[in-house]
């Protein structure tokens, strides 16, 4: 597969070389429609632009592209089964780590992943989770695991910096001779056909430059998915879960959703509208095409098998050759025999690690019935709609060293005498075998799986450690 890889990356150069001359004419353009006189200097605008836009993706860039799809981190006892799947995909990819996780509240089925090998993030959505069964899931995030072996995210982030400058200056250049017309008529009198010759040269390559890039940029995308889809058959060694995982996402009801455009050649299927069209302008190939390539493969799972069913389906070839000389056999396996939740199952246990992601605290009457209380709730008591019970709101209660303590803390209050400088730690009595959630004293909510082996659980808002003891 590192031929593969190698042979991106040139054609990565080459695309970032291309977008650096479109961004450069562009500049040059927008130097053109302000300063004829001194249009060098809309190049100089350019690259400020482009090193302000690059140093944003790089010290910030994961962070702004999870923010834009409200996406929350979840922790491995949230949801076991999702944490265990990216845990073998990255063994079987030989990541140097695990990727940190995190759901996005959207009814679509979809993912996506960001970051480097060292430090990766895989998002996946609320939809998702409800939609696959484990084989399916496990092929997702294989072929989102795939994107971050094969560097495909690095490049995604560079690429996406520089389309980003080149509509930039487009936009503000269009917008410059539309609303700054007179000025410019003004300032530019007696300058002839030929400044006007110029100026229609530089409106048409404002107009093509970002259309260009788009092209430029799409058409390099598409290949990378079809990388990542052979990587994801030969981490997973089931074709088929892939393959099956693809034909439910893009034909679910809710199959297409409001994105961001500079997120949506990232995720596994293109939620956009109209996107899945055959057509210079999709950031993914034709899925049907992907659902062949994979059932194509028969009974291997290897870079060859991957290699020889493309070439059937799509002509041409893929991965090269010696990739797929060097390729070991790998016969693919059968499906899993394991007991999996039903459907209606993944949608209540996804539907409650949204709100524990929200901050939402459960608690369970003794009637039996599960209250959700949301993160601004205050009231220290909350009344069962179905019993009447009136139930505490769990919190971290100060622990005392026994009674001494007790007696010694509330005569120096009675008292008037300040209270020792330093506060007696937080606890909370732990009942083992199913979820419990609580309050922090900094009103943060924290939730305890039925698996917790630990002593202490730190908040993560004020970084209080609270000792848990055991019922």
């Amino acid at each position: 597969m590192w031929e593969a890889i190698r042979a991106n990356k040139q054609r990565s150069v080459l695309l970032i070389a291309s977008m650096g001359l479109m961004l450069a004419g562009a500049g040059y353009a927008l130097g053109l429609i302000w300063a004829p006189e001194a249009a060098s200097l809309g190049i100089v605008a350019a690259v400020v632009i482009w090193m302000v836009l690059w140093m944003i993706a790089v010290s910030a860039g994961k962070d702004v592209m999870l923010g834009s799809m409200k996406a929350r981190r979840i922790e491995h006892d949230d949801y076991p089964i999702l944490f265990n799947i990216v845990e073998e995909m990255s063994v079987a990819a030989g990541l140097p780590g695990v990727p940190d996780v995190y759901i996005v509240d959207m009814d679509a089925p979809n993912a996506f992943a960001v970051g480097t090998e060292k430090k990766a993030t895989v998002a996946v959505t609320a939809g998702l989770l409800r939609t696959l069964n484990r084989d399916e899931l496990q092929g997702v995030i294989a072929h989102e695991i795939g994107h971050v072996k094969n560097h495909d995210t690095r490049f995604m982030v560079l690429a996406g910096v520089m389309m980003g400058a080149i509509l930039l200056l487009s936009d503000v250049a269009l917008r410059s001779m539309f609303y700054g017309g007179d000025r410019r008529r003004s300032r530019g009198r007696g300058g002839g056909q030929g400044q006007a010759v110029v100026m229609i040269i530089a409106l048409v390559f404002i107009i093509l430059s970002p259309i260009l890039a788009r092209l430029l940029y799409f058409a390099c995308s598409r290949r990378r998915e079809y990388l990542a889809d052979a990587s994801a058959a030969r981490f997973t060694r089931y074709p088929e879960g892939l393959a099956r995982a693809l034909e439910k996402i893009a034909g679910s009801a809710r199959a297409t959703a409001p994105v961001n455009r500079a997120v949506a050649p990232m995720l596994t299927v293109n939620p956009l509208r109209g996107a899945a069209a055959r057509s210079l302008f999709s950031t993914h190939p034709p899925t049907e095409s992907r659902v062949r390539i994979l059932r194509a493969m028969g009974s291997g799972a290897a870079y060859a098998d991957y290699e020889a069913a493309y070439e059937k389906v799509n002509g041409g070839r893929i991965l090269g050759e010696r990739t797929v000389a060097e390729s070991h056999q790998l016969a693919a396996r059968g499906p899993s025999t394991e007991h999996e939740p039903d459907e209606v199952d993944r949608a209540r246990e996804t539907g409650d690690l949204l709100h524990r992601a929200a901050g939402m605290l459960f608690l369970t009457c003794a009637c039996g019935l599960k209250i959700k209380l949301p993160p601004g709730f205050k009231s220290r008591e909350v009344d069962c709609p179905r019993c009447g019970r009136s139930l505490p709101v769990p919190v971290a209660a100060a622990a005392l060293a026994g009674a001494a303590g007790l007696r010694d803390e509330l005569g120096r209050e009675l008292a008037g005498e300040p209270q020792p400088s330093e506060a007696p730690e937080a606890a909370v009595t732990y009942r083992p075998g199913r979820w419990q959630s609580f309050r922090c004293p900094c009103d943060r909510t924290i939730n305890l799986s039925p698996s917790f082996q630990g002593s202490h659980v730190d908040c993560p808002s004020c970084g209080r450690s609270i000792r848990v003891d055991r019922a």
